[in-house]
């Protein structure tokens, strides 16, 4: 869903609550993707059949994040095993995106249920999937564990939005999960053959520079949505 005003964002925050407190936020997604991803997808899942259910998809997408970082570690033995690690991000693609756009399809969306679900497996997903960059030797672990406490950060900065100002981020500085993967699949093409890259006359392994180029963009995000949130929540929140 392409980026919405304010205003009426505000106004429905009650409205969309359910029981238990549950904010049904809407999803805000202005990734460079987005548009043509939320196009294919629908597609795709209104041509899906019927004995293939949104539960389906998402252990889809959690075991293809698992396999994807089990197919790194076991890259360091073989290198032909970061084009496994391709096939199974698009699978984690394919499981993560169209698990809910085939509920909303059909009609059978469950927001507090899907919300956790889908976070908690993306939680866990990328610790594996970082754990395995991390033993691939295509990194060092002090890069991978940065990238990994990026993505926490910013995940942390998205669900608590999403609590206090009812509006769930998809995307920070147009790039989202999708994107992401993309980053990723690229990178495995690129070390597949030259894993390390010359940068002022010394030698760097790629996925270092490019971790850390990733590292540094993810923490500027999160500052700058944080100054953001807490600037529109003082003044959505004045004293009595």
């Amino acid at each position: 869903m392409i980026a919405q005003t304010e205003a009426p964002l505000r106004e429905g925050f009650a409205a969309r609550r359910q029981p238990g407190g549950f904010v049904n936020a809407p999803r805000i997604h202005a990734a460079i993707t987005a548009r043509a991803e939320k196009w294919l997808l629908t597609w795709i899942a209104e041509r899906m059949s019927v004995g293939i259910h949104p539960d389906h998809l998402t252990a889809l997408g959690f075991v293809s994040q698992l396999l994807a970082g089990a197919a790194y570690a076991l890259a360091s033995y073989n290198a032909q095993l970061l084009w496994v690690v391709n096939a199974f991000l698009f699978l984690n693609w394919l499981g993560d995106s169209l698990d809910g756009t085939l509920a909303r399809v059909r009609n059978q969306q469950r927001p507090r249920y899907g919300f956790y679900v889908d976070h908690i497996a993306d939680t866990y997903g990328a610790l594996a999937l970082m754990t395995g960059l991390g033993y691939s030797g295509y990194i060092h672990w002090r890069i991978a564990t940065g990238m990994l406490v990026g993505f926490y950060v910013l995940s942390i900065e998205s669900y608590l939005t999403t609590y206090t100002r009812g509006r769930f981020h998809l995307s920070h500085g147009g790039l989202g999960p999708t994107e992401v993967r993309i980053l990723l699949a690229v990178g495995n093409s690129v070390v597949f053959t030259h894993p390390c890259a010359q940068i002022a006359g010394r030698s760097f392994l790629v996925f270092d520079a490019g971790g850390t180029v990733a590292i540094a963009g993810m923490a500027v995000m999160a500052l700058v949505a944080a100054a953001r949130n807490t600037v529109a929540l003082y003044r959505e929140e004045t004293q009595p």
